[in-house]
This record gives structure tokens, sequence and C-alpha cells, in this order.
């Protein structure tokens, strides 16, 4: 991924989990829940969380998996995990940590039973490449769940799209001092193909068995799950 993108994500790290509660009005809890639930993660199994930033998602992970599973977040951004360790210990729900790009994933083929990624798919250099990397660590049957914002239709979308141009990078800029960081990820948000386009990337990398997708919040997020080969 670009140093750009890395810099732009270390700058926002210490203020990125209140920014995103307040942008969100705490939605994206409950977006990472049904990410949980739709991965069919039980007890016992191991988890890879790509882009896990403070590791919200590989924490959702923990709780399903439990005390016999494993989660592994990981991060290209090493400031935007600094959080994790000690966010792990006040939850008290153990999450491995460690710095990785999703295009070149540093595990044996089959190693995971899940990997997801949320709302980090759209930074990476090529799409292509982080999908069949995160299918290649995934045993056959296994499961990849992407999180992403997309772009929802009507009336809907017209207010979403005023909120994502004015309002995200004035709130996101008064509460991170990077104002530039919150106008860049609702306009590539804007740009990142959806529905339909998505799917056909994921099938295009001959990774996966099964697509299909889920609309959350009338098409403000979408969830993604690609079933491995």
């Amino acid at each position: 991924m670009s140093k750009e993108v890395q810099h732009m994500f270390a700058s926002i790290a210490p203020a990125y989990d209140r920014t995103n509660s307040v942008l969100s009005l705490g939605i994206h809890h409950l977006w990472r829940k049904a990410t949980v639930k739709e991965s069919r993660a039980v007890s016992g199994m191991h988890v890879l969380d790509c882009a896990t930033g403070t590791g919200d998602l590989a924490f959702e992970f923990k709780k399903a998996v439990g005390e016999n599973g494993k989660v592994l977040g990981t991060d290209f951004c090493p400031e935007m995990m600094e959080t994790g360790p000690s966010k792990s210990r006040k939850m008290k729900l153990h999450v491995d940590f460690e710095v990785a790009d999703a295009m070149n994933l540093p595990y044996p083929d089959a190693t995971f039973d899940i990997a997801s990624i949320s709302f980090g798919i759209r930074n990476v250099d090529d799409v292509s490449i982080a999908l069949s990397e995160m299918a290649r660590v995934v045993k056959p049957g296994g499961r990849v769940m992407i999180l992403e914002f997309g772009q929802p239709n009507g009336l809907i979308g017209l207010i979403y799209n005023l909120y994502s141009r004015f309002i995200i990078p004035f709130i996101g800029g008064l509460l991170t001092g990077n104002k530039e960081a919150y106008s860049y990820l609702p306009r590539t948000a804007a740009l990142f193909p959806c529905r339909e386009d998505f799917l056909s990337l994921m099938s295009k990398t001959e990774r996966y068995a099964e697509v299909s997708y889920k609309e959350l919040t009338f098409g403000i997020s979408f969830l993604y799950t690609g079933v491995v080969r």
C-alpha cells in the first residue's frame, strides 16, 4: 500500500475509534456483529482479520471463537494497532497483532478458517491480489468476509452523499485534525466497485466457489462473503 495512505492512517490513529463512533452513530459496531454472524464463526476456529486497525472486528471474532479459538489481527500501519493490546487486556479478549500487508500475507496456505477485512479493501493497491491472498490462507470451504462502504440508492443515497461530502470531512477534521483524511475516505468509498461489480472481482480471482453480498443499513455498507475453493 502507498506510503501516503499509510501516513494518513498513522495521523488519525489516536482518535480513530472515537471518530468512527461519532460519524456512524455507533452503527459500525452492528455491522461488525453482522459480519461475524454471517461468517459462521464457532468456538475453536482460527481467524485472520486484515486491516484490523484498532481491532474492533478482531475482538468480535474472539467472542465467537472463544478461548479455544485464535484471532490474529494484522495491519500495514503499525500506529493503527497501537491501542489493540491495551483494548485486549481491558476487554479480557486475547487477540494477537502483527504488521502485515493484505497483498502479501506471510502465512502458509490453508492456515485459517476465516479471513476478514472491514473498511480496508478499498485502500489496497491491488484489490484482486488482496482477495486472492486472503483466500489462499483460508482452508477450503472456509470464508472470506469483506465489510465495506457502498453507494446507497434513491433518497437515502442522496442524503448519504451530502453527509459524506460535507459532514464527514468537517467532523472528522475537528476530531482528528486531518480533514483531508476524512475527505479521502468517503471519496474512495463513492468510487469503489459495489454490489455485482465487487462480486465480479472476487470471482475473477478463481479462488472462490461461491460469492454473495448483503446490503446493510439501506446500502450504506455491504457485506461480501466468499467461500474458498
